[in-house]
C-alpha cells in the first residue's frame, strides 16, 4: 500500500510539473521526494517477497491499515518538506515583502 500511494503522488506530482511553463513552484524537488520514496519502498517490496513468498500478496487487514498510514504519512512528509523549499527560496518575494512590511 505503500508503494501504491508513493508512486500516484509521484505520477501526479510529475505530471503537474509537466504542464507547467514556470518553476516557481519548485516542483522538480517534490517530484524527486516522491519517486525516490517510489523507488525506497519497492526495494522493500522486492525484499519482502522474496522473504514471504506468495504470502505477500495477502495481508491481513491490520497490515494494510499501518501501510496505508505509512504511506499517508510518508506523503504529508513530503509535502511539508516541500512547502519548506518554496517558502525558503521564495521565488515570487512574497515571503520577504510580508516580513519587511511595516
Amino acid at each position: 500500500m505503500t508503494l501504491l500511494i508513493t508512486v500516484f503522488a509521484a505520477v501526479t506530482a510529475t505530471m503537474v510539473w509537466y504542464t507547467r511553463k514556470d518553476d516557481t513552484l519548485h516542483l522538480g524537488a517534490l517530484c524527486f521526494m516522491f519517486w525516490g520514496a517510489a523507488l525506497m519502498w519497492l526495494g522493500d517490496a522486492l525484499f519482502e517477497y522474496r522473504e514471504l513468498g506468495a504470502e505477500y500478496f495477502t495481508p491481513g487487514l491490520e497490515d494494510m491499515l499501518n501501510d496505508t498510514f505509512l504511506g499517508l504519512s510518508v506523503v504529508a512528509l513530503a509535502l511539508v518538506v516541500w512547502m519548506v523549499i518554496v517558502l525558503v527560496k521564495d521565488s515570487r518575494g512574497r515571503v520577504r515583502a510580508a516580513l519587511t512590511r511595516k
